[in-house]
């Protein structure tokens, strides 16, 4: 935005509480508060042009935050859980086969026994519903852009983005301003790697005694497969290749109803070799001959990929700070091994609320919510992330087969001994952007060209994503040094983020425009990075694995993006 463009004041709306995201915690918060109150005025801000329009999960859903929040939700007729799981496999890949992992050697925690194959998108427009029966107003389509704060460094609201703005920041002919909304508290519930989130982590140093977060990208398609291949409420999930030892990552793979599968990757951002592409990994593992035959005479319907915590309890940040709190995946809820965060993203929306219905009950407001920073970790939150704490450092210390066998016998003494570990809590040491190598140390990996049946492209692939920006309007991805951009993560890391962006946003070109060959990076003096912004799916990627964090991930203008239809 220009410096010396004036603007008009902003419209302000004062509601008791205001929550950032209609996500399940956001959500979830949102009914708690009217459950307990149906007095109090709450709003929820929802960037995506429809609720759900951005909402990206594998999803198999524990339903016990669904039994806190609404008891009887079994018995209520159109609710979206339809597909209960009915078999479990872990598959260990090689590259040309693979063998399947016995259920009874896993810990009991992992089972899937009891839970749901799910839309995650679906619950929450169901949630939305439901909440908006209530008298919650949820405006979709308006993201929140910027903190407001008062004269004593309280959050007392947030601004939503500014619509219309042109390339430079000034005010275009469809300009309107952005809408000041004011609450006594305000919760945050924006997912991983949240932009206002973050500001407010920086601000208040709220991870000041928290490992560093971690984080993984997962990537998602929805297929429709022939009946014969159709095994409804079938769980898969598989280790090994392609990625072997190189990462930290696997597949999975969920039967729902009316012949769809989801089919995903996930890929640990810790990666070390800047020429991994977590997309085309992707792309190779449905190749393999134990997966295949699952596309054959299958459509692929859509595509989407997101950012998700994978830090855990060493990781979670203080979630509490004067005038709101942390709620959901953003704070770090994640269970890493379960591949599973919406229950404790519902769990975490109740137990907020319950603790600001109490605050606003007693008269207060915009002061720190301290009872539930204080009392999560004795919820099922708490002893949910307990028990599983050391499966992330083991399997970045020991890799992927080893750290997962270790992992594995860790799990069991939690489940069996009251949480007790033989190796304490481990520590995570680095970042993800610190994790990786300089391209000298590594080789290019060179990845098979898609066959568009099984194997795709990324232009291809956001197409389904359904994703839309206007162009004429700021880029919404900040680089904070151009030159840093050059000297470092092209020549030093051959320009990873041609590479880990799983949405084609960002190019390095010669001075002609045409794509720098892949190892040839550092021989081109007049490179030029190209940012394609309006193909980004809000993965936030960019904003993690950048290795001097030199890119911002921020809010484009409301209801942009992607607009996932049953993700």
């Amino acid at each position: 935005m220009s410096e010396n463009t004036e603007f008009p004041e902003r419209e302000s709306m004062e509601f008791d509480v205001v929550i950032i995201g209609a996500g399940p915690a956001g959500l979830s918060a949102a009914i708690k508060l009217k459950q307990l109150n149906s007095e109090l005025n709450v709003v929820v801000l929802e960037k995506g042009a429809e609720v759900g329009a951005h909402i990206l999960s594998g999803a198999v859903v524990d339903p016990i935050g669904m039994d806190e929040l609404l008891p009887g939700w079994r018995d209520e007729e159109g609710h979206p859980f339809k597909t209960p799981v009915t078999d479990d496999k872990f598959i260990f890949l090689t590259e040309t086969g693979g063998f399947p992992i016995p259920n009874f050697t896993m810990p009991g925690l992992m089972s899937n026994h009891g839970n749901y194959i799910v839309s995650l998108g679906n619950v929450c427009r169901w949630l939305a519903e439901k909440a908006e029966g209530l008298g919650i107003e949820i405006y979709p389509g308006f993201a929140a852009a910027e903190l407001i704060y008062d004269d004593q460094e309280r959050v007392v609201g947030v601004a939503t983005g500014d619509m219309g703005l042109q390339k430079d920041g000034t005010p275009g002919p469809a300009y309107e301003r952005g809408m000041a909304l004011l609450g006594k508290y305000v919760l945050f519930g924006e997912g991983a790697r949240g932009s206002l989130s973050k500001q407010l982590i920086e601000k208040f140093d709220l991870a000041k005694d928290a490992s560093p977060p971690k984080f993984g990208l997962g990537i998602k398609e929805l297929w429709e497969v022939k009946p014969e291949n159709h095994k409804p409420g079938l769980v898969q999930h598989t280790l090994g290749w392609p990625l072997g030892s190189s990462a930290d990552g696997g597949s999975f793979i969920y039967h729902l109803e009316d012949n769809q599968v989801y089919v995903g990757y996930v890929v640990a951002l810790g990666y070390k070799n800047p020429y991994l592409s977590p997309f085309q990994e992707f792309q190779r593992f449905k190749t393999h001959p134990k997966v295949a035959p699952l596309f054959e005479g299958a459509k692929r319907v859509s595509y989407g990929a997101r950012a998700m915590t994978q830090g855990g309890l060493q990781s979670v940040p203080k979630l509490c700070f004067p005038g709101g709190a942390l709620i959901g995946c953003g704070a770090g809820f994640m269970n890493v091994p379960r591949i599973k965060g919406s229950h404790n993203a519902m769990l975490s929306g109740i137990l907020a609320a319950e603790k600001v219905a109490e605050a606003l009950a007693a008269g207060r407001e915009h002061d720190e919510l301290t009872s539930y920073d204080e009392s999560w970790r004795s919820s099922a939150i708490g002893k949910d992330l307990h028990k599983v704490r050391n499966t992330k450092p083991l399997v970045t210390k020991y890799g992927t087969l080893i750290g997962t066998m270790v992992s594995g016998f860790d799990m069991w003494c939690t489940s069996l001994f009251g949480g007790w570990s033989p190796f304490g809590t481990m520590k995570h040491l680095k970042n993800d952007a610190q994790s990786t190598q300089p391209a000298s140390e590594h080789q290019p990996i060179d990845y098979p060209r898609p066959d568009g049946k099984t194997t795709f492209d990324r232009l291809s692939s956001v197409f389904l994503s359904n994703t839309n920006h206007a162009e004429e309007q700021p880029v919404h991805l900040k680089i904070a040094d151009m030159d840093l951009q050059k000297q470092s993560e092209l020549m030093k890391f051959a320009g990873l983020s041609q590479r880990y962006c799983p949405a084609g946003v960002y190019e390095w070109t010669d001075a002609e425009g045409n794509a720098i060959p892949t190892g040839r990076e550092a021989e081109a003096k007049d490179a030029k990075f190209v940012i394609n912004s309006q193909n980004c799916v809000h993965c936030k990627t960019c904003d993690i694995k950048d290795p001097n964090l030199n890119i911002t991930w921020t809010c484009p203008q409301g209801g942009e993006g992607p607009v996932y239809p049953n993700l």
